[in-house]
């Protein structure tokens, strides 16, 4: 099984697809659930601890927005843990906004640094684009190691 990043880091489809193909998805829901029901944390709705600033500031400089810091505070530890990526550009508001273009592109260019299989596709706009990218990402999905703990 194959730790997957998925970006837009929020898109339930990807992460199902991923699921469906026996991997594990690294997305943001995961992680914002941790926060909300993590123990000890005081602050609904920040649900930060003086640690994520810090965090973020391993992704990100200190003169870039804190909102870009913060994000990555999440999304930069599930880059560091992905052994693969799957990347969907020109996505619909509705498969999964990031909302914010300066993370997405510090998001995108840490997965890309970083030496892990991806695939880049471009969300579709026809059934026969919707067909094609369900089957790229099968195909990619298929061909990652089913090992449990492999690379």
């Amino acid at each position: 099984m194959a730790k997957v990043f998925i970006y837009p880091t929020n898109s339930l489809i990807l992460s199902d697809l991923v699921e469906r193909f026996g991997h594990k998805p690294l997305a943001m829901m995961g992680k914002v659930r941790e926060k909300i029901t993590t123990v000890g944390i005081d602050s609904p709705p920040l649900n930060i601890t003086p640690e994520d600033p810090k965090l973020g500031l391993k992704y990100a400089a200190v003169e870039v927005p804190a909102g870009v810091r913060g994000r990555m505070s999440l999304v930069g530890p599930l880059i560091d843990e992905a052994e693969a990526a799957i990347i969907v550009g020109d996505a619909e508001i509705s498969f999964g906004c990031m909302g914010c273009a300066r993370t997405n592109e510090l998001t995108k260019y840490l997965a890309r640094k970083k030496n892990i299989p991806i695939i880049e596709l471009v969300y579709p706009k026809s059934e026969e684009e919707g067909r094609e990218f369900v089957y790229s990402i099968a195909e990619f999905l298929k061909s990652l190691p089913m090992e449990e703990g492999s690379a």
